[in-house]
């Protein structure tokens, strides 16, 4: 259905890895994922504890939100959520949310991995390969990210494609107060990022997605 809702097209590829818009298929595969496992019990990466509760629980709450967000796309405010798909098995989604992106240019990245593929470097690709459709698909000029200061992975993947501090913020967390860190790339640091972190990406369907999102 690439003619009524072109973002179903939209492809990132570099290597064995691939982000892709979600179908129904992958929809329900990436909430049996989330169902299995995404992080220790006893952390939560995440502003909203979606990951508490029954197995069953968590796959709902994936397929609610995941639905929500394919139906709430508009010019004025988007949040394209892609699978990771690597051997034709779904790892995660890697998502790319914007408000009034047309006079921004800004967009906020986001993401995560079934806990048995985390460890394994995926996340950075995923990180850099959702960069190249922003900067250089979507013609974006600002990347934001953000994390709990105690989520070293996140983090760490951040720091090291080389965006700059932007502040902190404290958050309520599980009833209790948690410090998430702001970071930003603008298109000159990501130009200038060195040649480790430069990945061979194709893209596909980019045209039909800046139709359907008024860039």
């Amino acid at each position: 259905m690439d003619d009524l809702w072109p973002l179903t097209g939209l492809r990132v590829h570099s290597d064995d890895l691939e982000l892709r818009y979600m179908d129904d298929t992958d929809v329900v595969t990436l909430a049996r994922l989330a169902a299995d496992g995404v992080h220790d019990p006893e952390a939560m990466p995440f502003t909203v504890p979606w990951t508490r509760g029954t197995p069953v629980q968590v796959a709902r709450s994936v397929l609610a939100y995941q639905w929500g967000a394919r139906a709430g796309v508009t010019p004025d405010r988007w949040n394209l959520e892609l699978a990771a798909v690597r051997g034709g098995e779904v790892l995660g989604s890697q998502s790319l949310s914007a408000h009034d992106f047309p006079v921004t240019r800004t967009a906020e990245t986001g993401s995560w991995l079934g806990r048995r593929h985390q460890g394994q470097g995926i996340g950075l690709r995923m990180r850099l390969m959702i960069l190249t459709l922003f900067f250089d698909g979507l013609g974006g000029l600002r990347a934001t990210t953000s994390a709990f200061a105690d989520n070293a992975a996140s983090n760490g993947v951040t720091r090291r494609i080389g965006y700059a501090e932007n502040g902190t913020e404290v958050l309520v967390r599980e009833g209790r107060p948690a410090t998430r860190r702001a970071y930003v790339l603008d298109r000159a640091a990501w130009d200038a990022r060195p040649a480790h972190l430069r990945l061979d990406v194709t893209l596909a369907g980019v045209d039909g997605a800046r139709e359907q999102l008024g860039i």
